[in-house]
């Protein structure tokens, strides 16, 4: 029979998972498993910014315990009903809440090859100022690097003679692709509701302006927008975006990593709206089926091309019929004229 010190320093090394897994094995293995520090070593080892000691804080007294963030956050948010429009009439004061951008803290960790690349905290939402100003009806965005902060990736990346050759085969971005993960973890210390709007591994990834050096990265999550936009869901963008350094000595330079809401038609949704939003995300069912989230991801783009095609014959009639208006009033112009 193992003492409860031998199982605490086991359970000490392994990931949140088998920690809970383990408490399925005897009373000895769940008396261990329901202590907070157990927790507290799992949340910070998957997350290091989460040793930041006002989030550690936050989450013992706000967020129930380290054990209930995690099962809160480890999880991807799943969301299934995707979109069809929107029967509500009243889209002028979407959001019911009360929610205001000193509520949220977003907690994000960058890592390549299980390597912190970027951890940090960021507390409300930089430069909303005035709620009731600008920042509702401008686009929402957060950045979590100042404007002169870049990180760079060295360690571990495959050299690089040429990015012209390196297009042509893709093994650097292949192998980048499969190693970089992002979590990014909303924190509502108003509500005492967390989760993470990553999805962890990359959705999709292309070359980015201005140069064939600049690549961007998009993670993210499809969230729910009854009742506050058009349509029933909107797109949780994340974007990294990377300068590459090829020659001698490769590396990845990191200029943005940011959040951003899109709707269906590709436009960005506003301040007020994604508040509202990100409020009613943390509510979302969970799911570890990370197949599910890039079919869902997928199912979004199709019912998003599908959208986008109807609109674009929609305005074909409408040309058409203003076209041929325009020469019926032309002709019976010069018929009466004449």
């Amino acid at each position: 029979m193992l003492n409860s010190d031998v199982i605490s320093g086991i359970l000490g090394r392994v990931d949140g998972k088998t920690i809970a897994n383990a408490g399925c094995v005897s009373s000895e293995f769940w008396s261990v498993v329901k202590e907070e520090r157990i927790w507290e070593e799992a949340c910070c080892s998957m997350w290091p910014s989460v040793e930041d000691t006002n989030v550690k804080d936050l989450i013992s007294a706000s967020l129930g315990g380290f054990r209930k963030f995690y099962a809160s956050c480890f999880p991807f948010v799943a969301y299934e009903t995707i979109p069809t429009e929107s029967k509500c009439n009243d889209l002028k004061n979407p959001c019911d809440g009360t929610a205001v951008p000193s509520d949220f803290i977003s907690v994000v960790d960058v890592q390549y090859k299980d390597k912190v690349i970027v951890s940090k905290v960021v507390w409300g939402i930089p430069s909303a100022g005035d709620f009731e100003g600008w920042f509702c009806n401008c686009p929402f965005r957060i950045d979590i690097l100042n404007f002169d902060e870049h990180h760079t990736i060295t360690d571990g990346l495959p050299k690089i003679v040429s990015v012209d050759k390196q297009r042509k085969d893709g093994e650097f971005w292949g192998q980048f692709m499969e190693n970089i993960r992002l979590s990014w973890i909303v924190i509502n210390r108003r509500t005492g509701k967390a989760a993470n709007l990553s999805s962890w591994n990359p959705l999709n990834g292309m070359r980015d302006w201005p140069s064939d050096k600049d690549f961007v990265i998009t993670f993210g999550s499809i969230l729910p927008a009854q009742k506050i936009l058009p349509y029933k869901a909107v797109q949780c963008k994340l974007v990294m975006k990377f300068r590459l350094s090829d020659g001698d000595n490769t590396s990845l330079k990191m200029t943005e990593v940011s959040m951003q809401l899109e709707d269906m038609m590709g436009g960005r949704v506003n301040g007020r709206q994604s508040l509202a939003i990100l409020e009613r995300a943390l509510d979302c069912t969970r799911t570890n089926n990370q197949n599910q989230i890039l079919e869902s991801y997928q199912k979004y783009l199709r019912e998003q091309r599908k959208l986008r095609e109807a609109k674009m014959r929609n305005e074909g009639r409408l040309n058409s019929l203003f076209i041929l208006c325009g020469i019926v009033a032309f002709a019976s112009f010069w018929s009466y004229t004449l």
